[in-house]
């Protein structure tokens, strides 16, 4: 007897480990589970990893991507969010879904594009992951080739950049030269925690009027 998606129950916080799945299969649970839904999901050649963020998960992917968007916005580059898109390709047998993700040197690529496909699209420039859990993940973001990688954990804020098809650890970020990324990210996260939301922005946009004004 088969069971159906949802039959199955994963809690917050929770993962759960499907190995043997084709290609079809993770089509199929793609379009079953919908774009609207908590679950990201992980695949590596037949292994299918389904997690559930925690609340406040939720709540540091939502400020580090505001954080970003302001900051782009600042400097006057373009880009195009693409959230949590599900990035996949067949050919490598990988998809991988980040907590939020920017195009930004390609943004001119995928410019009124709703949907990834890597088999044709550039990967983004930048994919962010709050709290990774799983080394699956890390190396889907590698075969994938998206170029930076940010991991925020409980100790800060982490930058990877790839070089030779594997990451490596950076204390800056390509997509922000001379902008200290990792002390902001981590300054105003934890703004977000003592001031609230609302005020730790403004203090953001108010450091940014003192130290980018000339750029």
């Amino acid at each position: 007897m088969l069971l159906k998606l949802q039959q199955i129950i994963v809690k917050p916080g929770q993962q759960m480990l499907l190995k043997d799945i084709s290609w079809q299969q993770l089509e199929n649970i793609l379009e079953e589970m919908g774009d609207k839904r908590a679950a990201r999901i992980s695949y590596s050649n037949g292994w299918l990893e389904i997690m559930v963020p925690l609340p406040e998960h939720e709540k540091d992917k939502e400020l580090i991507g505001d954080l970003v968007k302001i900051l782009l916005d600042k400097l006057q580059i373009d880009f195009e969010p693409f959230g949590s898109t599900t990035l996949k390709n067949e050919r490598m047998r990988q998809a991988v879904e980040p907590d939020t993700s920017f195009y930004i040197q390609n943004q001119a690529a995928v410019i009124g594009k709703n949907r990834i496909d890597l088999n044709i699209d550039p990967p983004p420039d930048l994919a962010i992951e709050v709290d990774i859990t799983s080394r699956t993940q890390f190396n889907n973001y590698e075969i994938l080739g998206v170029p930076e990688l940010w991991r925020y954990t409980k100790q800060g804020l982490e930058i990877f950049v790839l070089q030779d098809g594997k990451y490596i650890q950076s204390q800056s970020s390509p997509n922000f030269p001379n902008i200290p990324i990792i002390e902001l990210v981590n300054e105003y996260v934890q703004q977000c925690l003592t001031s609230g939301r609302s005020q730790a922005m403004r203090n953001f946009r108010k450091w940014m009027e003192n130290n980018l004004s000339n750029r």
